[in-house]
Order: structure tokens, then sequence, then C-alpha cells
């Protein structure tokens, strides 16, 4: 794509609404504009210039009444022209509608080209109609993405920043948006900038080791080398640990729900949904299908899944139900094995919890209300890999405040203190993170063995390049495009 381009877009999501906004941005954005702009007052930088949105047929862009040299601002008002004794603009023009133009002059634009963004009322066909005058006049449609593309390419923003903004558009929760917002403002890049720093350093004394020799520079001892290595591989191996919270802050979690019938599964599947989603009903085996709804846990998009009470089935339709629970068991990011606190473990409880033994589960004791057996219980729901044992009443709503702390816990950890210093939310941020790692072990292995600088510098370069890749500073073509092609058309 040519960045010299004048670009146009419609910014707002498609539909009607009540206003509509058209970008547009390039150097020819305030030209263009002209044709079918008549404004109460002159344009600021800035500012918002109240005015009418009106067919181009009575001006053009070469029209005498435009005289860039003998107004303050690049487009012509009404009471300017009357002043310079030219006709009004667009006099006698078909008004289409009335809008809100805001220009953003270069470079104090997110692209750092000029920016006029015309707000009319949001009817598709005004927007599209202003969008095929601007093309008739010069412009040309935006690509996906192509205003932050262009934003990147100008030195605006960074590559993590860039993803941040897609992140943001696509967040479903408010800690989302929150955690977008904060890689916006470079959260992960200044939190990777003490280790390049760092990284880079060591690479210059090594050169400067090799290639001043002759000058009694001093070549790093091998300890001194470990030493370093470790200083820049240690906050790079703690980043690395936050990408199993950042991935679930990013795409969420699945977190099914599981027991031997009537134990108050479906019961407690409303309660956490906070509305009656599943049937319920005394008789045991009312849910025969997988029951889906997403709720959100201190800002986690978690998706819910009510399962079939697991049992010998009586049927076949209620065999495939507990066939879809094993595999809602063996899929689930966490566990929730719900049992009835008022009556002994049985056989599917004891299975249950032998085949959740060494993953991430909850225990459930619901129905604390009418009375607990768990002193019977022994210790087997405290087996390895279980996360807890929480007391709940479906019904009457005890312990559920409780029991969202513990998935909370779960999903958390120690890594969700990390979030305001910047964590990894991006697979392919995650994949180069690993890389350089890969390469600073290769380096303490060449180190080891007593390889020349020479080849173990080549080991060192091998670890920047992934951090370079992360903010941006050695991206491919292709790395880019694939990356801008999944934005939205007009950011």
């Amino acid at each position: 794509m040519n960045t010299d381009d004048t670009i146009v877009a419609i910014a707002t999501p498609p539909g009607r609404g009540g206003i509509g906004v058209v970008r547009i941005a390039g150097p020819r954005a305030v030209e263009i504009s002209r044709t079918m702009l008549r404004l109460k007052r002159e344009m600021e930088p800035g500012r918002a210039v109240f005015g009418g949105l009106v067919e181009p047929e009575s001006a053009t862009p070469e029209s005498p009444i435009v005289d860039a040299e003998k107004v303050k601002s690049p487009t012509l008002t009404a009471k300017n022209a009357v002043r310079m004794g030219h006709p009004t603009p667009h006099e006698g023009a078909q008004r289409i509608d009335e809008v809100v133009v805001t220009y953003f002059e270069k470079p104090h634009s997110y692209t750092t080209d000029d920016i006029l963004e015309i707000a009319a009322h949001g009817s598709p066909v005004v927007l599209r109609h202003i969008v095929e005058m601007c093309v008739a006049t010069g412009a040309r449609l935006a690509e996906p993405g192509e205003f932050t593309m262009r934003a990147f390419l100008n030195g605006r923003i960074d590559l993590t920043q860039a993803e941040a903004v897609r992140d943001l558009i696509d967040s479903q929760t408010l800690y989302q948006a929150k955690v977008a917002a904060q890689q916006m403002e470079g959260a992960l890049s200044k939190r990777l900038q003490p280790t390049k720093r760092q990284l880079v350093e060591l690479i210059a004394m090594l050169e400067a080791g090799i290639d001043f020799a002759e000058d009694d520079v001093s070549v790093m001892p091998d300890v001194v080398i470990l030493q370093r290595i470790s200083e820049v591989e240690e906050p790079l191996r703690k980043l690395a640990a936050t990408f199993a919270y950042g991935k679930i802050v990013h795409q969420g979690m699945t977190l099914a729900i599981v027991g031997r019938p009537n134990v108050g599964k479906s019961s407690l599947f409303n309660r956490l949904v906070e509305r009656d989603r599943a049937i319920v009903t005394s008789t045991p085996g009312t849910t025969r299908d997988l029951v889906n709804e997403t709720i959100s846990i201190s800002g986690i998009p978690i998706q819910l899944v009510d399962t079939a009470g697991i049992r010998q089935a009586l049927d076949e339709a209620e065999a495939i139900g507990i066939r879809k629970t094993m595999e809602a068991l063996a899929d689930a990011d966490l566990v929730l094995v719900v049992m009835d606190a008022s009556r002994e473990l049985t056989a599917e409880d004891h299975e249950l919890l032998r085949q959740t033994q060494g993953r991430g589960a909850i225990v459930v004791r619901n129905k604390c209300d009418l009375g607990s057996s768990v002193e019977s219980w022994g210790s087997e729901i405290l087996v390895a890999g279980q996360f807890g044992s929480i007391p709940v009443s479906a019904l009457t709503g005890e312990g559920i405040q409780k029991l969202r702390e513990e998935i909370v816990r779960h999903v958390g950890g120690e890594a969700a203190t990390q979030a305001e210093s910047g964590f990894l939310t991006n697979v392919r941020h995650a994949g180069l993170v690993q890389d350089s790692l890969a390469a600073f072990e290769a380096a303490k292995l060449a180190v080891a063995n007593k390889i020349p600088h020479e080849m173990l510098l080549l080991d060192l370069y091998n670890a920047l390049r992934p951090l370079d890749a992360i903010t941006g500073a050695t991206s491919t073509d292709d790395i880019l495009n694939l990356i801008f092609s999944t934005f939205c058309i007009g950011k």
C-alpha cells in the first residue's frame, strides 16, 4: 500500500445510529473536504466545527473561491468568502446533512498525517455517500488497519501498542479493556527496554574485545559473561511466566460444572449466571445436553458449561449426555466438581475425584444449608491437584462469593500482580520470548564449551532479534500484513 495516498473509511460500526464518523487521512484530506463541506467558521486544529454536508456540484478544488494564501484555515468559510469579495462557497448546493468536523493537523494526529473526522447522523446511506464523494475527489478506500499501520510506520506507536489497539476494540470486559489500554501506553515495551539495553551492552563489550584486541581492550572472562547473561535472562523468564495468566485474560477460559445427578449443578450454574438459564427439577437426570453461558468474574470472560449428571445411563439420550460431559471435562481449563454436602460420598463421587486428580479442580460442597456430612469424607476431597473445597448453597447463595474468589485465585495466581508492569497476552509475543530464551541457553552452552566470542555473539544476536520483533524494530512485511489484516476497516 502507498502511504502517501489520502485514505478514507467509515470509522464507526456498521448499522444505524445517532452518529456516524467518516475518517479521512493523508496530504489531500483538507483539500478533498472543501468540495463537500459548508462550515460556520474556520477550521482549527483540535477543534470541532459545525457545518453542512452538501453535494459538490457547485464547487471544485480548483474553484476561484478557494485561496489558501489569503485565509488562515485550509477550508474557506462563507464568512471569509464574503469578506474577500468572492461568491459564498457552495452557494445553491443541495444540503445533505448537518455535520461536525474535527481537524487534526500533522504531525499531531493519530497517523501523523492531516486527519479530518466528519461526524454525521448515523445513516448508512449518508456515510457511504460521504465516502463515495471522497473517492470521487481523489481519496482511496482504506485497507483494514491502515490508519493504525500508518501510525506504526510513522513512529507514532510501536508494534505492541498497535496490537493493543486491536485488543482494546475486541475486549469483552472492562478489565480486558484496561489491560489493553496499559499495553497501548507501552507497558510491555517499557518492561522489555531494560532487558534489551543490558543485552546490547553485553554485545557491545564482546564486540569491542574482538575488534580492538590489539589495543589491549580486555577480553571479558567467562564467569562475567555467564553472570551478565543470567542478569538479562532472569527478567525475561519472569515475563514468559506471565503468559499463562495473560492468555486467559485475553482469550477467557472454560469452566465445566460436573457431578452426579441431583447434586445441584444446574442450580449452581444459574446462581453463577445470575438468572434461570438451566432447567432445575427435583428429578435426577434433568440435564441431558451441555448448557453454555459466558460470564465475567473479576474481568475474566469465563464460559460456564453445565453438564449431564455422571451415573450409569438409563437410556440412550442420557448416555449421549454423559459422553458429552466427559468431553467437556477433558476440554475445560478449570472444573467445578459438585458434591452433595448433606450425603455420603458415592461411587460416582470417588470416580470423579480420581478423574480430576492432578489437574485444576475445585470441589464444591453444595447444599450446605441442609447440614454437612463432610466430616465423614476424610481427606479424599483434598487429593493432589485439587485447588480447594468450598461449601456453598446454590439455593440461598451462601458461599457463592467465596467460590468466585477461589476461581479468580486459580485463574490469576501470582501472575495477576504483574498487570501493572506489563505482561504477555499475545501468542506471538510469547513465542518470541521463548525464542530469545532458547538463544540464551545456546549462548551459555557456547561459553561452557569455550566457543570463540565471534560464535557466541551469533547466539546473543539471535536472542536480541526476537525482542526487536516484539516491538517492531525488525518486523518483516509478512508479519505486519498478518497483524494489521485482522483490524477492522476505519482503524
